[in-house]
């Protein structure tokens, strides 16, 4: 048998590989060429370009217009060494040694990306610049196409501009926060002087900017500020372009040294500040754009004149009685037909000379309180067949935290024995909200809340009448806007919409995205239809009696937090204080909807140690009134009506095939008992059983006879260890 040529085999094999690795370079080759001659033109214009954002309310007519406001460019000849060094240093350290494009960079960036490191870059200041005048920085755009036609116009720049010049449009052109667009703006802005007459720490901070310029706002973030400029400083003595005494005296020099007054450039309504900074946010989340940095048509689901009149309840003494001008509000009103945001503002009184600052209406960082029962606790529970009825009884008897000697308080340290699920929402008793938690199971109540857009690294039995969470992640925790599109979900019959802000946006080459709203069922109608029932009787009773408004159908929860022991015995020691000996709380709210709209409330002092006192405590509910009673007109309301798969008797409404039977006695008395059936929870002392009182009797509930409970001080409020009573 003739033995194979190994030989020819080799040679055929090498040639067909040649030819694969050459067919695949031409076709690679071909897409180069491609994509490059559909790249953007680089043209003097667009370099130099001050492009901005128009932003439409509900109805498409005009209310910002982002990126108009004045900007002074500067000249090549204005730009210290210090600046171009600072920004080189943090930015691109081989600017001067590439030609648009850093192979070492791009390798680098590739090994530590294999290694698992944090995601690196190799994007070179050329490229950022490209990227900041052509493209998005969204991750869905981060395209073959895209990175071949960025670095082709990086390389193109490189050979149209000098090093100076391209150094020039990116100063030029950067956004650096509170409506300064380039860092002559902002040299002028905020230290009122030249770029060449700045400090280093100061031209530090300006080069720092750029990345996350809200973020690294040295007024609204000094922390944050001080941080980024430092690391500027370092970079650059890495570099060796300061010494080691240039670098000590930077970074010890305060954040705000130097730092003016700003005055109001926004070319937008003061009130409409909150509300943009969050269509900012969702524009870039969504498309990668950022609207103080490009040219984009944004159509938004603001309603103005809601925005309006919110910002009047806020800053005027026409609707509220506020304790004093310190007193701050923060609330988000929702369409609970779609998640659109109609309305939002995060404080009164706000900086006129701040744009885009903090917005208390999103942040996360105060404790929603009792609001949290009705999606922690009694929702999950009917939700999962844990109760039948909103007439399940529940005992308020003293007990402690499940699997700890730590005793549960009620708020006013009573227990009211024996509720219905209806008496327990109302009267917002803790004992009842724990057990239910606990009868539910926290994986089972986590898994709710999270389809609810509520989340927590780990949910506590705490959280049961709490939104503490001991993580500062913005992400974790409650805030108006999130309780508001919660509450939304048993208000529109069981379907959660996230809170949208952004309809549409219209880009430069006039291609549109279009954002629909974002729904997905939660819960079935009979459970949101029973807590809906339930939390109307909530605003016939104590505080929340507060927020009816006559002949308009709603329902809602109050909510407050406490403080420790210890914060108590220090905010007791100021003798002004100490006379309030009614109620001392950091937090009170009030989330509460129609079929219309939800809304939800938070009121306190943004030192969370200045305590709401009795004065400040109608405050909640009387912004959410006055606001519902203007989005919901008394001739237009209208009321819920019950699914299918429940029934009602008496003042309490059971799922189909719950309901209790009934026997008649042959005496003259007609009315029929009630029998009893029970279903057991986790433990014997929190077994529920159905009830039904006779027809005549009243809907709206009266407590039992109290039961003194201990005069012990209240537990401290933490996610892992036990919180202070809630209402």
């Amino acid at each position: 048998m003739k033995k194979p040529n190994l030989k020819k085999m080799w040679v055929i094999f090498a040639n067909v590989a040649l030819a694969s690795f050459i067919a695949v370079f031409l076709v690679v080759l071909a897409i180069v060429i491609y994509y490059v001659s559909s790249a953007p033109k680089l043209t003097e214009e667009a370099l130099t370009a001050t492009v901005s954002s128009k932003i439409y309310d509900k109805d498409n007519k005009l209310i910002a217009d982002l990126g108009s406001e004045k900007r002074s460019n500067a000249k090549t000849s204005e730009i210290p060494k210090d600046l171009v060094n600072a920004i080189v240093a943090i930015e691109d350290q081989r600017f001067f040694s590439h030609r648009g494009i850093d192979v070492i960079r791009i390798a680098g960036s590739f090994v530590n990306n294999l290694k698992g490191g944090n995601l690196q870059g190799g994007s070179t200041l050329d490229q950022q610049f490209i990227k900041l005048t052509y493209f998005s920085t969204s991750t869905q755009d981060q395209t073959i196409k895209r990175k071949i036609q960025e670095a082709w116009l990086a390389l193109q720049l490189e050979r149209r501009n000098t090093k100076q010049e391209i150094l020039t449009y990116y100063i030029n052109k950067v956004f650096m926060a509170n409506g300064n667009y380039g860092m002559k703006t902002a040299a002028k802005a905020y230290y009122g002087k030249e770029l060449k007459e700045l400090t280093l720490p100061q031209l530090a901070l300006l080069a720092g900017m750029p990345q996350a310029p809200n973020q690294y706002d040295p007024y609204t973030q000094p922390e944050a500020a001080k941080y980024r400029r430092d690391l500027v400083l370092q970079q650059m003595l890495g570099q060796k372009y300061i010494s080691q005494e240039q670098y000590e005296a930077a970074v010890l020099t305060d954040i705000n040294d130097g730092l003016q007054s700003l005055t109001n450039t926004s070319a937008y309504p003061l009130y409409m500040d909150n509300y943009l900074k969050e269509v900012i946010e969702e524009v870039e989340t969504k498309t990668g754009y950022n609207l103080l940095n490009t040219g984009i048509d944004v159509y938004t689901n603001v309603d103005v004149n809601a925005q309006k009149q919110l910002w009047d309840i806020y800053n005027s003494d026409n609707y509220v009685n506020y304790p004093d001008e310190n007193f701050q509000v923060a609330s988000t009103v929702v369409d609970v037909s779609n998640g659109h945001v109609v309305a939002q503002l995060g404080s009164r009184h706000q900086a006129t000379n701040v744009s885009f600052g903090t917005n208390q209406a999103v942040e996360t960082n105060r404790d929603f309180g009792s609001t949290m029962k009705p999606i922690t606790d009694y929702a999950p529970a009917l939700e999962n067949g844990v109760y039948k009825s909103t007439a399940d009884i529940i005992v308020d008897a003293p007990y402690n935290y499940p699997a700890s000697n730590t005793p549960i308080y009620n708020w006013d340290r009573t227990y009211y024995g024996s509720l219905t699920l209806k008496a327990a929402i109302q009267y917002s008793r803790n004992v009842p909200a724990v057990k239910t938690l606990e009868a539910v199971g926290l994986d089972k109540a986590h898994k709710f809340l999270n389809s609810l857009g509520i989340f927590y690294p780990e949910l506590h039995y705490s959280n049961s009448i709490s939104s503490n969470t001991s993580d500062t992640d913005s992400k974790y925790g409650a805030s108006s806007e999130k309780m508001a599109a919660a509450y939304a979900a048993f208000a529109n019959g069981g379907t959660y919409y996230k809170p949208q802000y952004v309809n549409k946006v219209v880009f430069s080459d006039g291609s549109t995205k279009e954002f629909a709203p974002e729904g997905n069922r939660v819960m079935t109608a009979e459970t949101a239809y029973m807590m809906t029932d339930m939390m109307k009787s909530v605003l016939t009773y104590g505080n929340g009696l507060n927020a009816a408004i006559p002949g308009l159908p709603q329902a809602g929860k109050t909510g407050t937090s406490n403080y420790t022991d210890a914060e108590m015995d220090a905010i007791l020691a100021n003798n002004e204080v100490a006379n309030y000996s009614s109620f001392v709380v950091p937090d009170e709210n009030f989330v509460g909807y129609t079929t219309r709209y939800a809304m939800a409330v938070w009121t306190g002092y943004t030192n969370r140690q200045t305590p709401v006192l009795d004065n400040g405590i109608p405050v909640a509910t009387d912004v959410y009134r006055s606001m519902m009673t203007y989005l919901n007109p008394i001739d237009t309301a209208s009321d819920w009506e019950a699914p299918d798969g429940i029934y009602r008797y008496g003042g309490y409404w059971y799922l189909e095939g719950s309901a209790p039977q009934y026997t008649y006695t042959p005496s003259t008395n007609t009315t029929p008992s009630s029998t009893t059936s029970t279903s057991s929870s986790s433990d014997a002392s929190s077994t529920t059983t159905s009830t039904t009182e006779s027809p005549t009797s009243q809907t709206t509930e009266q407590p039992q006879t109290s039961t003194s409970a201990t005069t012990t001080q209240e537990q401290p409020a933490s996610s892992s260890s036990t919180p202070s009573s809630s209402q």
